[in-house]
């Protein structure tokens, strides 16, 4: 069944369950919850919410002994049982215990039915119906003496609810684990125990229970006892995975709705991750243990294995064999990103020179020496931890080995100590055996008529002015030896003679696009220091040379072969900015028409539109690998121009496209100019090769990401910059032991920004686990989110979209399914079962599913399409994470003195008070939007103005105004763009205005209007799902 298609679904878990005693409401008793977070958070509290979280009780989860442990750390396999399908979040700790003459379970009201731990719905307010409710039998909560939820209408008092107590209803819920406190002595105000899984400990993420008379145990409770709030419906839980129907009144089943804070929120996640992992270091010498989370700010220590920033991977605990990894589903990747920046707090690689004999390495696999490597026979030999050969220590590199088997100077050595470290590269690892030329940037700008017309021509010739003096180097004070060289065109080329030596630039033409070549050598490319003057008076000259052109046709194909007959006659590697305006129509070697086609979305022919429709580009993107020439490509566009198409040569060479829609100067000048700057200036390396070496019983076979591969284990990339990340799949081909783990080491050989020959070397470790259990409790769910895209985005290029999306929903299903069967304890099927460290993947995939490559609406141009499925398939993990669940926050509640942002808060709408303004930020755009009550001063501070009706939506930038608000707004947009690769636009959304709809398209939970599931509605197919796989 599609899910984007459904309305709220009523059945299968519309209906009440005979004996369901539903749901606590969340957050009773002034909505304050007992962890300190701020009620809206306090979700997920509680063991209210059937949320068991136990260590899975599946084949041999080890004892615990923990104490009590919040989200982050992975208790042993907690487990997420959210009930019918989902568990209210709040916990009903902060409830004041019940008058003790009513047996009941949990605070609210009667104890459990005999139906053992299903997890009721969870309620909405509603109005009172006067139908008898099928929910409750038991007196009404009122009567235990709740106060009303803060925010719901007074509680009325239901026809249909009274009834006996039913404490004659079944025996108590059985426990599993150590026995509860409340099974010693009658807890009187709890009623009989709860279900609960495992040994006590305090939920993983919820909240320590403070309630007087718990037991600091797990009060896992399943919930089945507590009975909603009068008039709130849910969803609830299946009685023995039967659906059974009952006899709801009509009215009430379209009411159904399952309260969205009582299913995983994102935030709450993200704010445990940062206040368990943010303070201290996280240090690399331990295998196999999961890292912070991209959102959480953290130094990292590397201790022998590479850091996050390098190296985050899908699971921590590889499974042994491959029978348990098909069963499980879970992709096993990593998402490497070789260069890196890393913050100024933390050392980047040391550069080491072994000398002539270059870097030593395995006999066998050719691995790089390592922390993975085994000294012997007192140090003359090593063993290497990858194919276990035995390889010879050269004597210069010989040293003594100390009583622990170490060589004595291991801690001198980064190669035997550390993740990550650099070689300085023999002339062995170079092209033809000769050390490299320095690289070269050559600019190539369109001068056709449109690009004339909206100012793109003007705008570049005017900034490269001070921008060749930001070419990349190494070191700060030394001028870059990078060359430059400049190229204009429309349906011809004109190269430019820029030799030092010369008092005016001279222009050279080629008119024949059919056979490429350059018409000059000496004085094309040249140093931006000695060439200064005479390069100043071209970048004068072209705007105005140009300024009357009729020309509107332009080529593509030649302009990409002239810059790399360039760099060939040179020899040398390098890059091409190449600056493009419209489809290129012109007579000339990768001509193309117009297929834009909006008929065939959504049907089989789709597919064809993400791909390239002449082959010209492949084979051209070989060429400019071979040579080094990384392709970067701006895109100035105001109708379609088949980024399909022209993108093939930029994501194989390792280049990026940057797109600027109907560029307008006065609004996208800011965001071009500085992506421009950022690209020239960002730290590159030429003439890549990668190849990851894996231990025996795991190897590489598959790659994503923006390369060329002429073989299956070399990954190419003519540019490798520090905002490319590679992804790895792997697979068995052996057994792994518990013992020795998995072991990865991912080499790249790259030529500098300073024309050196390097190896950068990073190494992992993971362990291994024989148990499913282990497996479940160590994964990273934001990079698997990550590899499922770049998996996703890449199969459009051969099936339908819809496939595309069943085939993920599947295999998200198998993998929570294969979770509940093998991990979970047992618990009746009406239950959804998450483990803690992927309750998050429902949402995620959701968002992801929904995007507009996978799910566009009617507005969404293929070109964009193309461009997004391009722009994602090399972004690392925090990018992705921010790009599919945007970051939202509340402006209103920004403390200026503190330097801590607010808590962000949930991508739906109905978290948008009407008297707030949010900021939001996907990493390619940053709305404000502003409420239509916000308060005057608040807009004062912001805008200048105190009206509502005076903010001009049309703003890019906002003003500068000498108050603190306003000064402390503009330092989190600027700190917010910085962490970004792509400079974001800023756009101002006055709510009700028509720009909001853009706005809400990025409210990932709600409901999309291409059809894309409500998060609340897809947890539910996704339970549906789950559902039919186990039975």
């Amino acid at each position: 069944m599609n899910v984007n298609q459904q309305p709220h679904m009523a059945s299968p878990y519309g209906q009440p369950q005979p004996g369901y005693q539903g749901y606590p409401q969340p957050g009773h008793g002034g909505g304050h919850v007992p962890s300190g977070y701020p009620a809206q958070y306090a979700p997920y509290n509680g063991p209210g919410s059937a949320y068991q979280q136990g260590p899975p009780q599946g084949k041999g989860a080890p004892p615990v002994s923990q104490p009590p442990f919040s989200t982050a750390q992975v208790p042993p396999g907690p487990t997420q049982l959210y009930g019918g399908p989902l568990p209210s979040t709040q916990s009903s700790f902060s409830r004041p215990p019940l008058p003790t003459s009513q047996p009941s379970a949990f605070p609210a009201g009667p104890p459990p039915t005999s139906t053992p731990s299903q997890l009721p719905g969870v309620m909405q307010p509603q109005p009172p119906v006067s139908q008898p409710s099928p929910y409750h039998s038991g007196p009404p909560p009122t009567s235990t003496g709740f106060p009303p939820q803060v925010g719901a209408p007074p509680r009325p008092r239901l026809a249909g609810m009274q009834g006996p107590p039913m404490a004659s209803q079944g025996p108590p819920m059985t426990s599993q684990g150590p026995p509860m406190a409340s099974q010693g002595p009658p807890m009187t105000s709890q009623g009989p125990p709860m279900a609960s899984q495992g040994p006590p400990m305090a939920q993983a993420n919820h909240i320590h229970p403070t309630q007087p008379g718990m037991p600091p145990g797990p009060i896992n409770a399943s919930l089945s006892g507590s009975p909603p709030q009068p008039g709130m419906q849910g969803y609830p839980p299946q009685q023995n995975g039967e659906h059974q129907s009952s006899d709801m009144p009509p009215v009430q089943k379209t009411r159904h709705r399952i309260d969205p804070d009582a299913i995983p929120s994102p935030i709450q996640v993200i704010e445990d991750d940062k206040a368990n992992k943010g303070s201290e270091p996280f240090t690399t010498g331990v295998r196999g243990q999961a890292p912070p989370l991209v959102t959480t700010k953290f130094q990292v220590k590397d201790q022998g294995n590479a850091s996050p920033r390098y190296i985050r991977c899908t699971a921590y605990n590889m499974p042994c064999n491959s029978d348990m990894a098909k069963q499980s589903q879970v992709p096993l990747a990593a998402v490497i990103k070789p260069l890196a920046p890393l913050p100024l707090d933390e050392t980047p690689p040391y550069l080491l020179d072994h000398g002539e004999s270059g870097p030593i390495r395995c006999n066998r696999c050719k691995a790089y020496m390592c922390p993975y490597m085994q000294f012997i026979e007192g140090g003359r030999r090593f063993q290497c931890g990858f194919c276990s050969c035995v390889t010879e220590v050269p004597p210069h590199y010989f040293q003594h080995l100390d009583h622990t088997g170490k060589r004595v100077d291991c801690y001198d050595r980064p190669e035997l100590s550390m993740g990550s470290y650099e070689f300085t590269a023999t002339v062995d690892y170079c092209k033809n055996n000769k050390f490299p030329q320095p690289p070269a940037f050559i600019f190539l700008i369109d001068v056709s008529y449109n690009a004339v017309k909206n100012g793109m021509v003007g705008i570049v010739c005017q900034e490269l002015k001070t921008l060749l003096d930001y070419l990349p180097r190494e070191n700060p004070d030394v001028e870059s030896n990078i060359r430059v060289g400049f190229i204009t065109y429309n349906k011809v080329l004109h190269f430019y003679n820029v030799k030092a030596s010369l008092a005016q630039p001279q222009m050279m033409v080629v008119s024949d696009v059919a056979d490429m070549f350059v018409p000059l050598l000496d004085g094309f490319l040249v140093s931006v220091s000695e060439s200064r003057v005479v390069i100043e008076s071209l970048l004068d000259q072209i705007p105005e040379m140009f300024a009357d052109t009729r020309e509107t046709e332009t080529v593509f194909g030649p302009v990409i072969q002239a810059g790399l007959e360039a760099l060939k006659a040179a020899d040398c590697a390098g890059k091409l900015f190449v600056f493009h305006s419209s489809l290129p129509i012109a007579e000339a070697p990768g001509k193309l028409k117009n297929r834009e086609d909006k008929k065939l979305v959504g049907t089989d022919k789709e597919k064809s539109l993400f791909q390239p429709q002449v082959s010209f580009y492949n084979t051209l993107a070989k060429e400019c690998v071979a040579q080094g020439c990384c392709v970067d490509l701006f895109l100035f566009p105001n109708q379609y121009v088949d980024v399909a198409t022209l993108g093939v040569v930029p994501t194989s060479t390792g280049g990026s496209i940057y797109k600027y829609t109907y560029f307008q100067a006065p609004s996208d000048q800011e965001r071009f100019l500085n992506d421009l700057r950022r690209d020239v200036q960002k730290q590159v390396g030429f003439d890549a090769v990668m190849r990851v070496r894996t231990s025996t019983g795991i190897r590489a076979t598959d790659f994503f990401g923006s390369f060329y591969m002429s073989n299956t284990t070399d990954v190419e990339l003519a540019g490798l910059d520090c905002d490319k990340t590679v992804t790895v799949e792997f697979r068995h081909d052996d057994k792994l032991s518990e013992e020795t783990g998995a072991l990865m080491q991912c080499a790249v050989l790259y030529t500098s920004c300073s024309g050196q020959r390097r190896l950068r070397i990073h190494n992992m470790a993971v362990n291994c686990c024989s148990q499913l259990a282990d497996l479940y409790r160590n994964c990273e769910t934001d990079t698997i989110i990550n590899f499922f895209a770049k998996y996703a985005y890449r199969s459009v290029l051969s099936s339908p979209t819809k496939n595309v999306r069943d085939s993920l929903m599947n295999q998200c299903a198998q993998i929570l399914a294969c979770y509940r069967k093998n991990c979970a304890s047992p618990s009746s099927a009406g239950q959804l079962i998450l483990p803690e460290c992927m309750k998050l993947l429902p949402v995620y995939l959701n968002c992801m599913l929904k995007s507009d490559v996978l799910q566009p609406g009617a507005d969404v141009s293929l070109d964009n399409r193309a461009y997004l499925r391009q722009l994602v398939s090399t972004m690392d993990v925090a990018e992705s994470h921010v790009f599919f669940y945007p970051r939202l926050l509340p402006l209103q509640k920004l403390d200026v003195e503190s330097m801590t942002l607010p808590v962000a808060v949930r991508d739906s709408e109905e978290r948008l008070s009407r008297g707030g303004v949010y900021l939001l930020e996907n990493g390619l755009n940053i709305f404000l939007w502003v409420g239509v009550n916000a308060q005057q001063e608040l807009l004062q501070n912001i805008f200048g103005t105190p009206a509502f009706s005076q903010i001009d939506p049309s703003m890019t930038s906002l003003p500068a105004l000498d108050n603190p608000f306003s000064k402390r707004l503009m330092e989190i947009i600027k700190s917010v763009r910085a962490q970004r690769s792509r400079y974001m636009k800023l756009m101002v959304v006055k709510q009700e205005d028509k720009l909001e709809l853009i706005f809400k398209h990025f409210l990932v939970e709600d409901k999309s209007n291409n059809g894309g599931a409500s998060y609340v509605d897809f947890l539910c197919h996704m339970h549906k799902e789950i559902r039919q796989l186990l039975s």
